[in-house]
C-alpha cells in the first residue's frame, strides 16, 4: 500500500509535474491495485491550507475529497490507535498532521509518498519515498 502524503495526493490528482517520475509510478500501481491511501487529516490539510489562502485549486475542499475517493483513492480514518501513536512517534517534528500521516502509514504497514524533507530525514522505521523523485 502507497499512502501519499497531502503534497504528492495533490500534485497526484493534478497531474502537476513537481510529483517525480519515480514516485508517479509507483502511486499510479499502486492505484491501478486498489492500494493508493491518504489519510482523511490530509482533507483536513487541505481545507485548512485553502482556507488560510496557502493552496489554489481549482475546487473546494470537499470537492477535491469527493473526486479523490471517486477516482479510487482510499480514505484512512483516523483512529484512537492512530491518534495515540503520533504522539510517540521520537524524534518527530511537531507538526500533527504530519504526525498522524506517518502514524497512518505505519499503522498499515504502508510505503509513504512525500516531499516533505523533515519526513524524508526522519530516523523512524517509516517506508518511505521522496515525491519528488
Amino acid at each position: 500500500m502507497i499512502v501519499a502524503d497531502t503534497n504528492a495526493l495533490i500534485w497526484f490528482l493534478e497531474d502537476l509535474p513537481a510529483l517525480g517520475r519515480i514516485a508517479r509510478r509507483l502511486v499510479e500501481g499502486a492505484h491501478a491495485e486498489d492500494s493508493l491511501a491518504a489519510s482523511a487529516f490530509s482533507f483536513w490539510e487541505i481545507a485548512f491550507l485553502i482556507g488560510r489562502n496557502r493552496l489554489e485549486i481549482d475546487v473546494t475542499a470537499d470537492e477535491f475529497r469527493r473526486e479523490a475517493l471517486a477516482f479510487g483513492i482510499r480514505e484512512i480514518a483516523l483512529t484512537g490507535d492512530i491518534g495515540i501513536a503520533a504522539v510517540m512517534l521520537e524524534g518527530l517534528h511537531r507538526d500533527p498532521a504530519d504526525r498522524i500521516i506517518v502514524a497512518t502509514a505505519l499503522a498499515n504497514d504502508a510505503t509513504l509518498i512525500t516531499a516533505d524533507r523533515r519526513l524524508l530525514g526522519w530516523a523512524g522505521l517509516l517506508k518511505r519515498h521522496d515525491a519528488r523523485l
